[in-house]
């Protein structure tokens, strides 16, 4: 894949990709809160060749940092500059957790770019959360300060994963962070998600995949109610938890796999 870096104002942005066939369709693949396009190794060997595909460390993520008041909105702006320079018109989005609410993100704004949406263990835009849920989502930041640095990250990387490369993954991932931007990260996180968060009616087909054993907050409840209120059937993700592509990604590309197919 080509490296090239998006010079911002609030910092510098790095994304990777395949070789630019207009001919093919293109994915976009959004990592997760506190991970880097390294999540998506075995998704990139997969689609590489039939589609062409970028891949980023979103602003104030892995090499994209330092990178000041990460918003939603700005990564939305920094998405649709990188598709302008590769003059793709027309994308899929494949966003784990975090990456699902920048997808969501840019499908409310440009709706008509988006001709597939594929939700990774994320949750819903729209009247979903409780008073309760979003309190506790503001709290997460000071919540994580009680943990030791080393304590912190083993926690995440057993929370996302249950296979050892999974967990090897998560932990090389946040590897780079000290304590203290860690906890701003997902302080920032996911009350940006908040701020961005409103109904949003999602007219392009959505596919939605949940690891059996993703015990993360409430995405299960969450995909649960979301898989009720549009009719889309989720397809639950063997051995994986809330990493399930890292987990399990045989089966999670298969399943991708099949979604484009069918577009």
């Amino acid at each position: 894949m080509y490296q090239a870096v998006l010079e911002c104002k609030k910092g510098s942005v790095y994304y990777w990709y395949t070789n630019i066939d207009f001919t093919k369709r293109t994915v976009f693949l959004l990592h997760g809160l506190t991970a880097n396009h390294a999540m998506f190794g075995k998704q990139i060997d997969f689609l590489s060749g039939e589609y062409n595909v970028i891949v980023w460390d979103a602003p104030a993520h892995g090499k994209s940092r330092p990178y000041s008041n990460f918003s939603y909105e700005d990564a939305v702006v920094v998405m649709l500059q990188i598709l302008n320079k590769l003059q793709i018109k027309q994308v899929v989005l494949i966003g784990q957790s975090m990456g699902g609410y920048i997808a969501q993100s840019f499908i409310s704004r440009y709706p008509e770019m988006v001709i597939g949406f594929v939700s990774i263990d994320s949750t819903p835009f729209g009247n979903y959360y409780s008073k309760s849920d979003i309190w506790w989502l503001k709290q997460i930041e000071w919540m994580c300060k009680p943990f030791s640095e080393k304590m912190l990250k083993i926690s995440m990387a057993k929370q996302n994963a249950v296979t050892k490369a999974g967990r090897e993954n998560m932990l090389e991932m946040v590897s780079d962070y000290e304590k203290a931007e860690l906890c701003h990260l997902m302080g920032i996180g996911y009350a940006g998600f908040l701020d961005d968060n409103k109904e949003l009616q999602i007219h392009c087909p959505l596919l939605l995949l949940v690891g059996e054993k993703d015990n993360t907050g409430k995405v299960k409840q969450y995909n649960k109610e979301w898989s009720k209120r549009t009719g889309i059937e989720i397809t639950w993700i063997p051995n994986a938890a809330h990493n399930s592509n890292v987990d399990n990604p045989d089966f999670v590309n298969k399943c991708i796999g099949e979604f484009l197919a069918n577009l």
